[in-house]
């Protein structure tokens, strides 16, 4: 037997040579067996975002339906939530019904509301947001409608509806109005201080070039001012709905506020607490599309 042979048959040092070729076909096994056992690991890390993303909500709406049985077996004036599931169920089968002009389905009186939240906001945002960029662009302006704006943005929203009807004698339009003047102000305030946070720079360049002031407006302050802008408008939006449902419980009509009080009148809690869903998912929508909006024109900073 060659020396080579010998050295590769030489047993380790305290074993036989039976024993070491076992331990070689051991250490081979391990190895073919590591990509079958990486593939579970790998699996894991790649489901553990969307269980993070998907299981969090799914417990807090599970907590939320348990705590809404808890309270209807300890009240009866409460319906469960299977009660209110089955009643939901009929309602959305037909939304858009008609039969006489206070009873109407509630699809009819959610558009008949987002109608007035957004001919309300449409009005806000044509004067808001220019007078936002006056008053930030100019400091005379500032000075002069700064202790306007500070004495009427606290006030109530529903404080201006009997103002709105006196002067426009009606119910739809003291809404409207009721929606312009709690609109108007995010978005006047978020557009001023967008143009008064542009960079001094950028405006000392536009003098060197001698740029017209709509050339400064179109090509240095709105692109800059666009993400302030936007969130002044999502903030009105979520702020308009929220008026809107109050406002047209004290002037009837059709909508969804009216809607509400008039089931309340007819002491029909299910239809009630349907409508809560209805509208807390309407506002989520709403505000959902602005974010996705104003994250579409917000530039972040590329860190180095």
């Amino acid at each position: 037997m060659s020396a080579v042979m010998q050295t590769r048959l030489k047993p380790p040092p305290g074993g036989t040579a039976a024993e070491a070729t076992d331990a070689r076909t051991e250490s081979k096994t391990r190895d073919a067996s590591a990509p079958v056992a990486a593939k579970p690991a790998r699996a894991a890390r790649l489901a553990r975002p969307f269980f993070l993303a998907v299981l969090p909500p799914v417990l807090g709406l599970a907590l939320l339906v348990l705590i809404w049985e808890i309270v209807s077996v300890k009240s009866s004036g409460i319906p469960s939530p299977l009660v209110t599931l089955k009643e939901a169920i009929v309602i959305f089968s037909d939304p858009f019904y008609r039969k006489g002009p206070n009873d109407q389905g509630i699809g009819w009186n959610i558009l008949a509301s987002l109608q007035r939240v957004g001919v309300g906001f449409g009005l806000a945002a044509a004067v808001g947001i220019p007078a936002g960029f006056l008053i930030g662009r100019f400091k005379f302006l500032s000075a002069m409608f700064s202790p306007i704006i500070s004495i009427l943005k606290p006030v109530s929203p529903l404080a201006w509806l009997p103002i709105g009807l006196l002067v426009f004698k009606a119910a739809n339009p003291a809404s409207i109005w009721a929606i312009f003047i709690c609109s108007i102000w995010p978005m006047i305030i978020n557009t001023a201080v967008g143009v008064q946070r542009v960079p001094q720079d950028y405006l000392n360049v536009a003098k060197v070039l001698n740029l017209s002031e709509w050339k400064v407006l179109t090509k240095i302050l709105f692109p800059a001012v666009l993400p302030y802008m936007l969130t002044g408008v999502r903030l009105s939006i979520g702020t308009a709905w929220l008026v809107i449902v109050a406002a047209e419980m004290l002037t009837g009509g059709v909508g969804i506020g009216f809607w509400v009080w008039d089931e309340w009148n007819n002491l029909n809690v299910p239809h009630i607490i349907i409508a809560i869903f209805a509208i807390g998912i309407v506002g989520l929508l709403l505000e959902q599309g602005l974010v996705a909006l104003a994250r579409t024109f917000t530039y972040e900073e590329v860190k180095s």
